[in-house]
Formats: C-alpha cells, structure tokens, sequence
C-alpha cells in the first residue's frame, strides 16, 4: 500500500511541476490538496478536521506524518523548480588586464557580496580565433583585430554568475564601457582607467548571456546547487 501511494504522490508531484511551467498562479493550499487528492484517489480528509483547534487528532496523526508528507514534499519541490526558472545566468570574464593586476578576488567578491551566486569558473588563454567568435558582433568595428589579440594576450577568468536579475544588475556592477564614464562604486569606475583596459566584461542581455555561456563553457562544466544563504537573500516574509 505505501509503496502504491508513494508512487501516486510522485506522478502527482510531477504533474505539478509541469502544470507549475506554464502557471505561477498556484497557492499553496490548491498545490498540497491536488497533490494529495491525486496520491489518495480523491478521499483526502479535510485539513480542519485532520487538525483540532490545538492540533492534529489522534485518528489523524498517522495521516499527517505519512502521507500528507509526500505531497507537502511535491509542493516544496514545485517552488524550488519554479524559484530556479526565475534565476538568470550570466556571462563574466575578468580579461587578461585584471587577471594581471591580481583583481580576481575583488572582482569575484563584488558579485558574492550583492547575493549572487557562482555555478562556473576556470581560467584560460583564449586563441585569437576564439576571441574572433567570442567578439563575432563586433566584426564590422575598426577596433575588432585590436580586441581580439588583447582578449587572447593572457589569461582569462571566465565565469557564470546565477540570480534574480543578474544579467542587467550585473551590468551595473561592471559600469559603462568607459571607465572614464563609470560611477564611483563600479568595478571599472573604481578599478580601471581608460576603455582599451577595461578589466572585465559582462553579456548584455539574455541571448547574449546564453550564447556567450555555451561559446565557453560544456553543459557539465555549470553546477546546480542551492546556496545555504538563499534564504537570506531571497526570503519572503
């Protein structure tokens, strides 16, 4: 019988988690009684009467802490997949101007500070045919061979940063392309002088993020994880 009903809470967690894809409208109660609605063949004991004014009866305790758990469980996993969906990534490169001047971990801990999370790093020394690809928009500019053989003159920190909002706020940490333009408070306002040793670059929006991403990264070099600080950056109250 367990083993009946745990296998009707998993079809009916996933049933969830793919309703939940395309709705974000689910409330809390409609997620954990569909769950358990599915996982019980429709007779689920209403959760007023499975809980006394001051807890759970007696006649229900055992439902409470058995089955009930499976679909709170599925309905915990649906938020945790839906609060993934809403996380953006985004591209960094601490290029060969900053790697010298040993601005990695200022760098790295600018981003770690405002909340966002790592999932992908290594260091390299890009070919110039790779940094054609890797600038291939920008082909047309005048500027485009000095870039290239710059980008591929040393080492490159290339990195995957992951959060709500990444891409644009992430923007905002770098400053403008000119650090002669950038705030006080930004990387290359604080850290960088002139446009040719700007010291870092960030994509520009999500199709460059995901191109940019893939043109330097495997797919089983990003790691997935859930940061125990999440909660503190994310909570709601």
């Amino acid at each position: 019988m367990s083993s009946q009903i745990l296998r009707s809470a998993s079809r009916a967690a996933r049933s969830l988690l793919s309703a939940s894809k395309s709705s974000r409208f689910y409330s809390e109660g409609r997620a954990v009684a569909a769950a358990a609605a599915v996982s019980l063949g429709g007779k689920v004991p209403l959760l007023a009467s499975a809980y006394g004014r001051t807890g759970p009866t007696n006649a229900s305790r055992g439902w409470l802490s058995g089955v009930f758990a499976l679909p709170v469980a599925a309905y915990m996993l649906q938020e945790q997949e839906a609060h993934a969906a809403e996380m953006e990534r985004t591209f960094i490169a601490i290029k060969p101007d900053g790697v010298q001047r040993g601005l990695i971990s200022e760098i790295i801990s600018r981003f770690e500070r405002k909340g966002f999370k790592l999932v992908a790093i290594k260091i390299l020394v890009p070919s110039k045919e790779f940094a054609q690809q890797h600038y291939d928009d920008l082909k047309e500019r005048p500027f485009f061979s000095g870039l290239c053989e710059f980008l591929s003159s040393g080492p490159v920190v290339a990195m995957v940063w992951e959060g709500e909002g990444v891409i644009k706020y992430g923007r905002k940490l770098i400053g403008a392309t000119d650090p002669q333009k950038s705030e006080p408070g930004t990387i290359r306002g604080d850290l960088a002088v002139v446009v040719g040793r700007n010291i870092i670059h960030g994509s520009d929006g999500p199709e460059t993020a995901k191109n940019e991403i893939n043109l330097w990264f495997k797919p089983q070099e990003l790691v997935s994880y859930t940061s125990n600080a999440e909660k503190w950056i994310y909570g709601v109250n």
